[in-house]
């Protein structure tokens, strides 16, 4: 079987589709990764098939642009500079491959993707790395930019999403309605068509993957009913993953440090570390600052504090006192997985919600990026290392990844629904 996987976005998007993909393969499928050309050769090294959506140049500008972590302009820009113009293309891509020993498995954004299955009949599963994204009138998540907050009455929610519907239909319409007319496809919207929005219309017919367990996530009762709950997909950069020996020195050479990370895509996080810095001076802590733009690092760092440009989450958060962070997905299910209490600065996009997911587990806090400033931060670490609570908590929750090895059943499962979509 052919199994067609598109992940759009960064690394925390692209890295669950590798292991996946990985998985796929050892079961004795042909998997096919469809991202940017930025991850080409990540996808490769597991041993992968790559198609390339867009260049390393164009994913540069995308992750430089100012607004793309700004609330409310953030998933605008997304939805014009990603969504958009990717329609036609993964359509493309699609509608090349033979529905009979093919399954798609995509985001719900690929818009192109859920055409070619509508057309041609292919196989197709979508998939959410998050709860934020699917739309609930009970529990409802907390997204940037959106002015329902959960204690709302649910027809002033029901309201706000027939709002934000008008909006994006207002961008994604044109472009996909084109298309569907060329193809002899009824118009989303159109009168006797039971699609009246995108939102209604993104999803797969017959899989959604919910790739988060039930317990960081609840199933909502007006959820879709075609939803699984598997479980997180975390992965490092490459399967086989060794830690630096200079990162392995620094972890033994004195006590468990504080990791600060802002993100694979952040390229505007200069006073983030600034900041953690001057954070870390305060509580007389060692420290451990990731990034690939070194530019972001403050020239001269203290005794104790050291940059790297990449560190295997799963090899180094283990052994790490607390994770200071941007609030993407994978970095907060990976500390999840290890235990390690998490300080979350969410600046857009899924971020905040996964940040009050956090905090309702206890297993961390939050602080707006706006207020994250050294004193601040600082006060905040030194409440998370010293309370009880929260170190039983996450004590807890590292458990629940181990027990009849939860990370490797919830590959197995996804796999074992991608398989049966098949038949």
């Amino acid at each position: 079987m052919n199994v067609l996987l598109i992940a759009l976005g960064s690394a925390g998007d692209v890295n669950p589709m590798i292991r996946l993909g990985a998985a796929l393969k050892s079961r004795g499928h042909r998997v096919t990764v469809v991202a940017s050309a930025y991850f080409e050769a990540t996808v490769r090294r597991a041993g992968l098939d790559m198609l390339a959506l867009g260049t390393i140049a164009e994913y540069h500008a995308a992750t430089s642009h100012p607004d793309l972590w700004r609330p409310g302009k953030g998933p605008m820009l997304v939805a014009k500079h990603l969504v958009v113009p990717l329609i036609r293309p993964l359509y493309e891509i699609v509608k090349r491959y033979d529905p009979a020993n093919t399954v798609v498995v995509s985001p719900g954004i690929a818009f192109g993707a859920r055409i070619a299955q509508e057309k041609t009949g292919i196989p197709m599963a979508t998939f959410y790395l998050q709860p934020a994204y699917l739309r609930s009138l009970y529990q409802t998540s907390r997204i940037s930019g959106l002015p329902a907050a959960d204690w709302c009455p649910r027809p002033v929610k029901r309201a706000v999403f027939r709002s934000i519907d008008r909006l994006l239909d207002s961008v994604f319409l044109p472009e996909v309605n084109a298309l569907r007319t060329e193809l002899g496809l009824p118009e989303i919207g159109s009168s006797g068509y039971e699609w009246s929005s995108c939102s209604e219309w993104m999803n797969a017919p017959g899989l959604i993957l919910g790739l988060f367990p039930d317990w960081f996530a609840p199933l909502q009762p007006d959820w879709p009913a075609q939803l699984r709950l598997t479980g997180f997909m975390n992965c490092d950069e490459d399967l086989e993953e060794k830690l630096s020996p200079e990162l392995a020195r620094f972890l033994e050479s004195g006590e468990a440090p504080i990791l600060f990370t802002a993100g694979t895509a952040m390229r505007r996080g200069k006073r983030f570390f600034e900041e953690s810095v001057k954070a870390c001076r305060l509580l007389g802590r060692r420290a451990i600052l990731i990034t690939r733009f070194r530019d972001q690092i403050p020239g001269t760092l203290p005794d104790g504090v050291r940059h790297f440009d990449y560190a295997p989450f799963s090899l180094t958060l283990p052994r790490v006192a607390a994770v200071v962070h941007h609030g993407g997905i994978g970095t907060i299910a990976q500390a999840l997985a290890a235990g390690v209490p998490q300080l979350v600065a969410p600046a857009a996009h899924d971020q905040p919600d996964n940040a009050a997911r956090v905090e309702r587990l206890g297993a961390g806090a939050s602080i707006s990026p706006r207020k994250y400033r050294g004193r601040l931060v600082a006060r905040k670490l030194r409440r998370l290392l010293d309370s009880a609570a929260i170190r039983l908590n996450c004590e807890s929750i590292r458990e629940k990844f181990h027990e009849g090895q939860a990370q490797f059943r919830s590959v197995g499962d996804t796999c074992l629904l991608i398989e049966q979509l098949a038949q």
